[in-house]
């Protein structure tokens, strides 16, 4: 093999690579300014006050704000969000593997119970779904105590956490506030093979998130 072939291989070795990998912070101002987040059953949009931020308002039934030009199958998902501490009332998150509005997997978040009195309640800080066979309900009569989860140490319910995800293969693995220890690790229940992926809220929620960042590998 002469060295010009063994150079062209090189070169395509290293455009693989870097294909296979890709990170970078979302710019939420731009994918706004650009039209590129479509917004499923709510209102919202990106707010700026020192930093841009992403809101959706509350409305019955689960919401979405899709980002247009991202995709995602197996890597990181790091973001900060703010729910509220309001009983039943704020549900936040992120959905990905999605195909639409009905087909995804989620981790999301319930700020009203991080700090619960209650010991059952508290339990249920952070949550996997896979839908549309997997939603909650089933998953807490059928496997308790598996896809939901406690926060420790638990952050303040009505302010800025940050979450990591990171998907490999079917491990889903949740990080909060930095802490090394996941506070969730789960198997993908359904296998889906959907890309989309977008700002989750739950049923009579609002929230906000800023600073994503998204690596594909």
């Amino acid at each position: 093999m002469n060295i010009r072939i063994q150079y062209i291989l090189l070169l395509c070795l290293i455009s693989l690579s870097v294909s296979a990998q890709t990170t970078g912070k979302v710019d939420l101002l731009k994918l706004g300014a650009e039209k590129k987040i479509s917004i499923y059953n709510r209102n919202g949009g990106v707010l700026k006050s020192t930093e841009p931020v992403m809101h959706l308002d509350g409305k019955d039934d689960a919401g979405i704000a899709w980002l247009n030009d991202y995709n995602f199958t197996n890597g990181t998902i790091e973001f900060d969000v703010k729910g509220k501490d309001v009983l039943q009332q704020s549900f936040v998150g992120m959905a990905f593997h999605a195909t639409d509005e009905h087909t995804y997997d989620a981790i999301y978040f319930r700020p009203f119970n991080f700090k619960a009195d209650d010991a059952a309640r508290k339990s249920h800080a952070v949550q996997y779904i896979s839908l549309p066979d997997y939603d909650w309900p089933v998953l807490r009569e059928k496997f308790p105590n598996k896809y939901e989860q406690p926060l420790e140490p638990a952050p303040d319910p009505n302010n800025w956490f940050h979450v990591k995800i990171v998907v490999r293969g079917v491990t889903i693995s949740v990080y909060v506030n930095h802490n090394n220890k996941a506070a969730l690790i789960v198997q993908q229940l359904a296998k889906l093979s959907g890309t989309r992926i977008g700002f989750w809220v739950g049923n009579g929620s609002d929230g906000e998130w800023k600073d994503l960042t998204i690596t594909n590998q």
